[in-house]
């Protein structure tokens, strides 16, 4: 990258939402329920090239609305720069509806009537803008319109002035160009000589054009593939990569070769198509994170078939492209992996590297009042109506907020269930806490969950940030059937977390009957490691300063990727907590504490037996979580 860059790419184009049908197989009029995902082209594009470690920027409009609010957040997730995706007051965000059929049948309907990302306009930036890029990428939808051509020749003067490569996806969609029926968003190829005519205009100002042979047909405006590859390269000196389906690709710098026996095509590694959408983005993706970074054409092609063949293998476009490491994990083993939706190793860096929350915490406050048996049978021996337990646990989401004002959003989080606590989970979801929630039948040994063998069902009704939180009473000497239960039940948990995408937090409590030391807790966490159980977190009773130090050894070697440990309380006095947080001063695997009855159980008592009115409870609460908090920021201190 050039000193004055600052930025390896912009991507100028569409950026919409795709609702993907759920079901596989059936047919579009079928389908009853959607997943939605991040679409567009150049924007899965950005999206893409962000997570392969790119400095991408976006340029397009989105509606001032829900699903533009979405497409903003989903790219800046992925590290896209979003200061230039307007918000039109005008318009809606565009929409694609789709489904997977079979190999061959891709069923799809473009909602893009006078969309928002139509109306991007050359006041939307600025010469310093392009000029801030090493290249602009433009999809060939963004030629389809006098409004979005005239804009898309701005970028280009620009970046020609200022050095900028020029890059276009050819992107050739019949239905976006008016040569289909509105329904028919599924045809790839119908020949135009106008549009062929409007697509070399711009041939001359590229350094970059990519496309399928079909793509290549129509800018080259002849349907021999040879043919339309020599009209192309008289009208442009660019580079020219051809892509090939399950062949590969090839790359044409200098002239045509007159067979495409000739060609040096770079071949992909073989995999079971699930669903061809979003290949082509994923497969520019991956080849600019080579070819940006002047790495070799061959290198380039590899990375590029390696994204294509992972996202022909699952589900959706933007979120099946792979991050930086699993590619890279992928390439070194490609051959060996026939199937990569079913790989395990690559699937858990998928999940980790890609879809977790960015959020970063290191640094957690979080008061846990998941209770339920534990208040009932509180409000019991206080004589109070258990009625009164889901109004409790929103004045306890008071007091968190008065913490959130001196701690900040970033280092507040919160345990609920959803038995007592639903109105306090939907009241807290959306304002970027850390949110955990139970799914364990309380005081279960052999652990039994909440919904029985339908977790899995029920999970897909929770909200992505739900961070789904199992305790365990778990001990490795337990008998032998009694400790194969529970693992084989953690471990189902564990999958449907991996499907649903919600980080799963396994707590760990040893049994009152059996001893518990440092040894228990590190052969317990290797047990689950050995049955393929990769926990985001851990949460864990306060453990010695020796014991600390093992735990981080063993995270290190085993699960680079958790996001750490969070001590627990268990009821104890707040002076025997501060010691054990003391004594994970200096080890950074741990993240902070979740603590419960310690900080709210006396206030709460008070409060079921008419002691306390509503503010008298949230003010003890509160002083009790400051008084740990301040325990934290000492052992922060001590570090």
């Amino acid at each position: 990258m050039k000193d004055n860059k600052t930025l390896d790419l912009i991507c100028l184009g569409r950026a919409a939402v795709d609702l993907y049908g759920k079901q596989v197989g059936s047919r579009l009029e079928d389908m009853s329920s959607f997943a939605k995902y991040l679409g567009g082209s150049s924007g899965n594009i950005a999206y893409g090239t962000a997570r392969l470690g790119l400095k991408t920027a976006m340029l397009t409009r989105v509606g001032d609305e829900h699903m533009g609010r979405f497409v903003r957040e989903e790219l800046a997730r992925a590290g896209v720069d979003t200061s230039h995706v307007v918000t039109d007051k005008e318009r809606l965000t565009g929409m694609v509806v789709l489904g997977i059929k079979d190999r061959d049948t891709f069923p799809l309907i473009f909602y893009r009537n006078d969309c928002a990302d139509m109306a991007v306009d050359s006041g939307d930036f600025d010469p310093a803008f392009i000029a801030s890029s090493n290249a602009l990428l433009i999809t060939g939808t963004h030629f389809s319109t006098e409004q979005t051509y005239k804009t898309s020749k701005t970028a280009i003067e620009y970046a020609k002035a200022a050095g900028t490569k020029v890059i276009l996806d050819i992107d050739y969609r019949p239905v976006l160009w008016g040569l289909t029926t509105l329904g028919d968003g599924e045809t790839r190829f119908v020949s135009d000589e106008g549009v062929s005519r409007h697509l070399q205009t711009i041939l001359p100002d590229l350094d970059l054009v990519v496309g399928t042979e079909e793509e290549v047909h129509i800018a080259g405006n002849s349907t021999d593939t040879l043919t339309a590859l020599k009209r192309i390269r008289e009208l442009t000196d660019a580079t020219i990569v051809l892509k090939l389906g399950a062949q590969g690709c090839t790359v044409l710098d200098g002239d045509i070769p007159g067979s495409e026996e000739d060609f040096v095509v770079h071949t992909g590694v073989r995999v079971d198509v699930l669903n061809v959408l979003g290949a082509g983005d994923a497969f520019m993706s991956g080849f600019l994170r080579g070819w940006l970074r002047n790495e070799t054409h061959k290198r380039s092609c590899a990375y590029a078939n390696a994204c294509g063949a992972l996202v022909v293998s699952r589900h959706g476009c933007a979120p099946a492209i792979p991050s930086a490491e699993e590619l890279d994990d992928y390439l070194s083993r490609a051959e060996s992996i026939a199937r990569p939706d079913l790989d395990a190793r690559l699937n858990y860096l998928h999940r980790v590297t890609t879809q977790r929350n960015p959020q970063q915490w290191d640094d957690l406050c979080i008061m846990a009042f998941d209770h339920r048996k534990q208040l009932f049978d509180m409000a019991r021996e206080e004589g109070a109506d258990v009625a009164r337990i889901p109004y409790l646990k929103q004045l306890l989401v008071k007091a968190t907020e008065r913490g959130s004002e001196q701690l900040g959003s970033s280092r507040v989080g919160v345990l609920i269930d959803d038995t007592y606590g639903q109105d306090a989970l939907n009241d807290v979801t959306g304002r970027g806490w850390w949110i955990a929630r139970p799914v364990e039948l309380p005081s279960s040994r052999p652990i039994e969950l909440e919904g029985g063998r339908s977790i899995g069902s029920r999970l897909q009704q929770w909200p992505k940030e739900h961070i789904v939180k199992c305790l365990v009473f778990y001990h490795p000497e337990d008998q032998v059937t009694l400790r194969q239960a529970q693992e084989r039940q953690v471990m189902e948990l564990y999958h449907a977390c991996a499907e649903s995408g919600n980080e799963l937090l396994l707590e760990i409590i040893p049994p009152r009957d059996l001893a518990a030391d440092d040894d228990m807790f590190i052969n317990a966490m290797q047990r689950f490691y050995n049955l393929g159980v990769q926990p985001d977190w851990w949460k864990l009773p306060p453990q010695s300063p020796d014991g600390w130090q093992r735990i981080g050894r063993l995270l290190q070697a085993r699960a680079p990727h958790c996001r750490g440990v969070v001590m627990l309380g268990l009821d104890a006095p707040l002076d025997e907590l501060k010691k054990g947080l003391m004594d994970s001063a200096g080890v950074d695997v741990c993240k902070g504490f979740a603590v419960g009855r310690t900080i709210f159980g006396e206030p709460s008592r008070r409060w079921l037996r008419g002691d306390y009115d509503d503010e008298q409870l949230i003010e003890a609460v509160l002083a009790n979580y400051m008084t740990l908090v301040d325990a934290w920021q000492m052992r922060q201190r001590e570090a």
